[in-house]
């Protein structure tokens, strides 16, 4: 097994009301990342992903584009440290 990683991201622009948190998830299945996407009520998305760390990474770069109806101006990324809470990724409500 690689190395494992966690990372927290904040994903700024037209990403409400266009399907980016089911193509998240989408993204993170395919990824085998596991972790958690929810809208906030300043318009931004959050997410934690959680897995080996070129997957992790591979996700975080989708966030940079997004889904097909989106538009990502900005990513805030945090990372932290790997806590393996997550079996599946999951959209929060």
């Amino acid at each position: 097994m690689g190395e494992k990683a966690r990372a927290h991201a904040v994903i700024r622009g037209r990403v409400q009301g266009v399907f980016f948190r089911m193509e998240t998830q989408r993204a993170a299945e395919a990824f085998n990342v596991s972790g958690w996407v929810r809208n906030n009520r300043d318009g931004t998305v959050e997410a934690v992903f959680e897995g080996e760390k070129p997957d992790v990474e591979a996700m975080l770069s989708w966030c940079e584009k997004g889904a097909p109806r989106s538009r990502v101006d900005h990513v805030d990324v945090s990372r932290e440290a790997y806590s393996g809470t997550y079996s599946e990724f999951s959209i929060r409500h």
